[in-house]
């Protein structure tokens, strides 16, 4: 066999990836940006808590860790307590030299809009204003409100942020579920009055792929209309399931940013995972070798912070998603490792390399076990797996219903040994 060198070469070897036959190209745009919402849209999530101001600190560092490219860091408007933590987080960007951006929401209204002028004046650093409004007929129905009545407010708070000199997204609340001639019309006066981007929001989570095909699609003709430079945000939400594909296809469909959350918290079912979202990115070669070794760190840091529990199934973070007890599946990866070869044992049973986002393949001993999971579990722990002693554990844990605990396992270890 022919000297394999480099990851591609090695993946050509090894793995035949039906994801590449007939792909068309590259799926993202050159420039895309990553809008992170944990610290708004993500604690607006009804089982979560406010993290302390600290927390907050932290989660931003690591974001900017990650290379996340801007992040909403919350309400500014909705009370003393966030004004103060957002003022807070825009400072701590300035004195720190972050290249992270920052952003704010809230309504179209101008008393939520002079809250993040004042911050940004404060701080010294630009905020970007994303003030949002209802635009579905559902919406309309329920507020009482017509199309003129939305894009007079909308015009009148884009206004007041464009004239302080701050950049502005127009979010269309609901957007995947409104008519493409209420769209059209708010959309013009938004670009007609300042603003530099459209937010197209799945805000119940009712948008398909095909949804997102056909509002990014028609979002980019009205821009195209305008003559304007203006970019699409893409903001989705999981309520059937979609989010994560959706946020994915945006970006192939035309949009140039999309918005995510830590471990996908957000209102109701929540949002798009930014883990995941930089995981697939990552593994679909659309990251280049961005650094991802934190990514595992980032969820459960938020996770602590908001009192958030992580499934153990949870892709990439939880705590059996690179864990197996299965005796065939132990066996292959221990091979690997008996081959000396950390690259083949991290992919042989596992379609996400642990290595590559800082977390690492576990072998467990279980009622489904075999020896070799044994003998392994022993040798990373220095102990000799001697014949009478690996029958021991192997007896013990085909009498149990679950995977033994280390404790468990050290019980038998000295059971045998005296």
């Amino acid at each position: 066999m022919p000297a394999i060198t480099t990851e591609a070469d090695r993946a050509g070897e090894f793995i035949f990836d039906w994801n590449e036959v007939n792909r068309k190209g590259r799926l993202v745009p050159q420039s895309f940006t990553l809008f992170d919402e944990t610290l708004r849209d993500g604690l607006q999530n009804p089982s979560v808590l406010d993290p302390s101001i600290d927390d907050k600190l932290r989660i931003l560092h690591l974001m900017e860790d990650l290379g996340v490219d801007e992040a909403d860091i919350g309400l500014p408007g909705s009370s003393p307590r966030a004004f103060e933590d957002v003022l807070r987080l825009c400072r701590e960007v300035v004195d720190c030299r972050m290249k992270i951006k920052i952003a704010a929401a809230g309504r179209t209204v101008v008393s939520d809009i002079a809250p993040m002028i004042e911050i940004s004046q404060r701080a010294g650093l630009p905020i970007e204003v994303y003030a949002f409004i209802g635009s579905s007929p559902i919406r309309q129905y329920v507020e009482q409100w017509d199309v003129a009545l939305i894009a007079r407010r909308s015009a009148e708070a884009i206004d007041v942020a464009v004239k302080a000199g701050l950049p502005t997204a127009f979010v269309t609340e609901d957007t995947t579920r409104s008519r493409p001639d209420v769209l059209t019309t708010l959309f013009r006066a938004a670009i007609d009055h300042g603003a530099t981007r459209l937010c197209l929001s799945d805000t119940v989570g009712h948008a398909t792929p095909d949804g997102v095909r056909n509002l990014v699609q028609f979002t980019r003709s009205v821009i195209a209309g305008t003559g304007a430079e203006v970019g699409i945000d893409w903001h989705g939400h999981n309520d059937r399931g979609f989010a994560l594909e959706n946020a994915i296809w945006a970006l192939e469909f035309g949009a140039d940013r999309v918005h995510a959350t830590a471990l996908g918290i957000g209102e109701r079912v929540g949002n798009a995972a930014m883990e995941l979202l930089l995981m697939n990115l990552r593994l679909l070669g659309q990251l280049g070798e961005r650094d991802l070794t934190r990514l595992v760190e980032y969820c459960e840091t938020v996770a602590r912070a908001v009192a958030w529990q992580i499934p153990p199934n949870y892709p990439l973070v939880g705590r059996d998603a690179f864990r197996t007890a299965t005796g065939v599946h132990a066996a292959a990866i221990i091979k690997a490792l008996q081959k000396g070869d950390a690259w083949l044992a991290d992919r042989v049973y596992s379609g996400v390399p642990a290595g590559m986002f800082g977390r690492h393949q576990e072998i467990g001993i279980g009622f489904m076990s075999g020896a070799s999971n044994v003998g392994f579990w022993l040798r990373q722990r220095g102990i000799e797996p001697s014949e009478d002693l690996v029958a021991a554990i192997l007896q013990a844990a085909k009498g149990t219903t679950h995977l033994l605990s280390d404790d468990e396992v050290l019980a038998v270890v000295q059971r045998v040994r005296g």
